[in-house]
């Protein structure tokens, strides 16, 4: 798959056909699903899926089966080994599933499908299913696979029986010597527990003994006999049960053709099917394939954005024109319209239906080749703009007339007049040579160049500017704006700004800004600086400072910073006082304590003192008293 591909996005699409398929076998196939460049086999793979679709709406699910277990056993029958119950019971259901499947696509004759051809590719499996299900059901050796076998089962049973009957007696017989009365197995061989002080008396041998060896588990000298003849029957039901695997997987290797026909019949059907699945999923449908110079959209979709908000796309692009610039709004859907037509000429030319309307034709191409999106890279030191240009040389040097090429605003991320004339030249040689393309574009230079340009569509994504929301139509014959500043006022841009960027767009870089433009907010910055203490000087503080005390270490606020002398005003438990500026050590600056506008009288007034201020604030009251205490100097140890 092509870079082309993935940047367009069918690498997607394929991940959502292999989910369809059965087997691991068919989702293998489909990973290698890509454009068919012959046009009768083209039409064909469509054909083939809208068929498919046809008779899954009429006739329902197809009986598909998975191959993966099937292939493995044949493979493994051939080499000469020996396949188990469970390999021969998948076998077998295969085996149904093929039938079955030739009976779904008989059925599809009613409908005069195409499809139920396919039934000549599935061969006749019959005569190895009822063999396989004679001998094997549920993963197991029936009675009945031999009579050989069946009669050594039967003497198995006999023996079992009398071996039972036997130690039953000895359950009874010996009921005294016994530690309890039940019988297990150990070391392959019928016990019972028996005390230790009677094994000397007990007939039998003993076998093994509990954990602490007060018990021995003995086997009666009356069943030894007998499981010596059941060992050797368990000996030879294996042996006949060997016998009868090797005997079917001689014949599962001896329709080697037939199988490896009906898996490469079911493995192709599946995967044609999940193209029918696909189809169903997205409500698409077949589009009319020519390899005549042509594409004509209706209605069509993209098949990875969600429907019900996926605006449709309408394009006609033939002979003589061969180019459409697209221009328009940012967030309008120009790469949008340029993936859609790219995608969806990938999957039509694939087989697979594509989600559009009626009367859709898409043209053949030899090659999508397209540079959309960022394509920077850092590994290989790549700006955007060298990305770009590298992607525009490969597309130049594998482009034919019969390519469709894609290109999103090409010549950006550069010198803006310079990138104008790259992406001129460009569009000049593609033009040459004949070749489909699509261009977005903001440059207006490119604008103009396609209204002059014979056989070049201009075309826009229409925008309303009603309500500064883009509408994702193409509207082809007409070149539309950017609408940069309307789509950055709805996103919420400054409007000082925005009547900035208008006046410079209208007359140019140099007109001066008008004296009277709202600035913006400025906010405080949020970087936390180090305190530069003056040379020879002290550390002032600053009111809401969180401190310590020293040397009790108590922790203290700062309420007034230090005056000339060097006296710093602090509250400490309630209580103002006024202490040297050398007790003080710095914990948490204010700053980081309290917002910028924080009200700093809530720590230190009291209650009443911020009634009176707030009434005083609004009316003259001769009862509102204010009292302000002053920090008593400390008479501790400061210095």
């Amino acid at each position: 798959m092509t870079q082309d591909m993935v940047t367009l996005g069918f690498d997607q699409i394929i991940a959502r056909l292999q989910e369809h398929a059965v087997s691991q076998a068919a989702r293998q196939a489909l990973a290698a699903t890509a454009p068919i460049m012959n046009e009768g086999l083209c039409k064909a793979r469509m054909d083939e899926t809208t068929a498919a679709l046809f008779v899954m709406k009429n006739a329902g699910a197809p009986p598909l089966a998975e191959t993966d277990g099937p292939a493995g056993s044949l493979a493994e029958a051939l080499r000469g080994g020996m396949l188990l119950p469970a390999q021969l019971t998948a076998t077998a259901r295969f085996c149904v599933a093929v039938r079955r499947m030739r009976r779904y696509l008989q059925g599809a004759q009613a409908y005069n499908a195409g499809i139920a051809s396919w039934q000549t590719a599935l061969p006749d499996l019959n005569a190895l299913e009822d063999e396989i299900e004679r001998s094997i059901r549920e993963d197991a050796i029936l009675d009945d696979a031999s009579p050989a076998l069946r009669d050594l089962r039967r003497q198995r049973e006999r023996a079992e029986h009398e071996i039972r009957e036997k130690l039953n007696q000895v359950l009874s017989r010996h009921r005294q010597e016994l530690a309890d009365s039940y019988i297990t197995q150990r070391g392959g061989c019928y016990v019972v527990p028996v005390q230790k002080r009677f094994q000397g008396i007990f007939p039998g041998r003993a076998v093994d003994s509990s954990a602490k060896g007060n018990t021995v588990f003995m086997e009666p000298a009356a069943v030894s006999a007998l499981r010596r003849t059941l060992e050797g029957l368990l000996i030879d039901i294996d042996s006949e049960e060997r016998r009868i695997l090797w005997l079917l997987s001689d014949r599962v290797a001896s329709e080697e053709g037939p199988l490896r026909d009906a898996i490469r019949a079911m493995t192709d059907l599946d995967a044609l099917f999940a193209r029918a699945k696909l189809s169903d999923e997205m409500g698409a449908r077949p589009a009319e394939l020519t390899a005549e110079r042509r594409i004509r959209l209706v209605e069509a979709r993209h098949p990875l954005l969600d429907p019900s908000a996926c605006v449709p796309l309408n394009l006609d692009l033939s002979l003589p024109d061969s180019g459409v610039a697209v221009t328009g709004p940012n967030t309008g859907g120009k790469t949008v319209c340029l993936k859609t037509v790219g995608l969806l000429t990938l999957m039509a030319q694939s087989g697979l239906h594509v989600p559009c309307g009626e009367g859709t034709v898409i043209g053949m191409m030899d090659g999508v080749l397209c540079d959309i999106g960022d394509s920077q890279s850092i590994t290989q030191s790549l700006s955007t703009f060298s990305g770009h240009m590298t992607n525009v040389i490969r597309i130049l040097r594998d482009c034919s007339r019969d390519s469709l090429v894609l290109l999103d605003e090409p010549g950006s991320g550069t010198d803006p007049a310079e990138g104008s004339g790259l992406a001129a030249a460009i569009l000049e040689e593609l033009l040459r040579r004949g070749c489909f393309f699509m261009v977005t574009t903001h440059d207006p230079q490119i604008k103009q160049w396609a209204e002059q340009t014979e056989h070049v569509i201009s075309a826009r994504m229409a925008f309303d500017r009603a309500s500064l929301m883009p509408l994702y139509r193409l509207e082809l014959g007409k070149s539309g704006e950017s609408c940069a500043i309307e789509i950055a006022r709805r996103l919420g841009m400054d409007e000082g700004l925005l009547a900035r960027a208008r006046q410079v767009a209208d007359h140019g870089p140099g007109a001066k800004p008008e004296q009277k433009r709202r600035q913006m907010h400025l906010p405080a910055s949020r970087l936390q600086r180090l305190a530069v203490k003056p040379a020879g000087g002290f550390e002032r503080f600053r009111m809401g400072d969180s401190v310590a005390l020293l040397p009790e270490k108590k922790t203290a606020i700062v309420y007034r910073p230090a005056d000339d002398d060097g006296n710093v005003v602090i509250q400490i438990q309630g209580r103002k006082m006024t202490v040297r500026h050398n007790r003080l050590k710095l914990l948490v600056p204010a700053d980081q304590l309290y917002p910028p506008d924080y009200d700093f009288s809530i720590i230190f007034d009291t209650v009443a003192n911020r009634k009176a201020a707030h009434t005083l604030s609004r009316k003259f009251d001769p009862g509102a008293v204010i009292v302000l205490k002053e920090g008593k100097p400390d008479q501790g140890k400061g210095t």
